[in-house]
């Protein structure tokens, strides 16, 4: 199966119809329609409506398009969650999520409201109730009814809930997103590292992607299209990179290496575990491809 990149995850505002028209030419893996922080209180209704009818409208090739609802407790979450699943977007973002109860709440409202199972969940982590629950949160995606597929920190909510700073290199941080990786790696979800809210450094969001990468996450949410294109060369795999993968996979399928846990392959012991992140890589490689088929996603690698 090819894997679906991630590695861009642009949020673009729901109440702003220029931007929405716009993410249809973007080279983002992912879109997000927002209603939530980036739409005002006066023009949350507004939104709603001209989020639907985008998503209805569809031309977005091949990106992910979700839409991030506001909260079920807020007097527009139910409206918007009802607006989202008639337009079927790929999946809808839930924020503030504190436990498992949330996401399988919503994802019985779904169920029972008749949404098409294709549209999935995905969960922001951005308080300190959801870095202290990852793990079970991330454990229902166990639960095909629980239709969660991805998990995106929100690291500007949590500075604000747990009083951290942002600092070089993130060392405030490291241990909530190490956290939350193990989560989702061990109950096989996706997960999206935060926002960098410097726009025009875009050496240090570089940086920070490199970051995001080096600890396992799959992509980053960017907060403007000048982000696209490093997030996009950061999380795809180097052409170094997959010429190394289809050596590995081309040694074990030799005859003599049949039935072989570890190979020499120039000079050096690969063993299974290699092949399978071998595996993962061309598989990720050839997702991007397909999105640039698909629909002007840009290949950087």
């Amino acid at each position: 199966m090819v894997a679906r990149p991630r590695r861009s995850v642009l949020y673009m505002p729901g109440s702003n119809p220029r931007a929405l028209a716009k993410a249809r030419s973007l080279a983002a893996d992912v879109i997000i329609l927002d209603l939530e922080d980036s739409v005002a209180p006066e023009a949350k209704e507004a939104a709603r409506q001209q989020v639907a009818t985008a998503v209805r409208e569809g031309g977005f090739g091949g990106r992910e398009v979700i839409i991030r609802i506001n909260g079920l407790e807020s007097p527009w979450g139910r409206d918007d969650l009802t607006a989202a699943a008639a337009a079927r977007p790929d999946a809808i973002l839930l924020p503030k999520i504190d436990g498992p109860g949330s996401i399988m709440h919503v994802a019985r409202e779904l169920r029972e409201s008749g949404a098409p199972e294709q549209i999935r969940l995905w969960a922001m982590m951005e308080t300190p109730m959801a870095v202290l629950h990852a793990g079970s949160i991330a454990a229902v995606a166990a639960d095909p009814g629980s239709r969660l597929e991805a998990l995106v920190m929100g690291l500007n909510d949590l500075a604000k809930e747990t009083r951290a700073r942002f600092v070089p290199g993130r060392s405030s941080m490291t241990a909530w997103l190490a956290l939350c990786v193990a989560a989702a790696r061990a109950h096989g979800v996706d997960i999206i590292d935060g926002v960098y809210n410097d726009i025009a450094d875009i050496q240090g969001f570089e940086a920070e992607c490199t970051q995001g990468r080096d600890m396992g996450l799959d992509g980053k949410t960017l907060i403007h299209p000048g982000q696209i294109e490093a997030a996009n060369k950061v999380f795809a795999p180097s052409a170094a990179e997959v010429e190394s993968a289809r050596a590995i996979i081309g040694a074990f399928s030799l005859p003599e290496n049949a039935g072989k846990g570890a190979i020499q392959l120039e000079g050096r012991m690969v063993e299974l575990l290699h092949a399978e992140i071998a595996r993962r890589t061309l598989s990720i490689a050839q997702g991007i491809a397909d999105l640039s088929a698909a629909g002007s996603i840009s290949i950087v690698a």
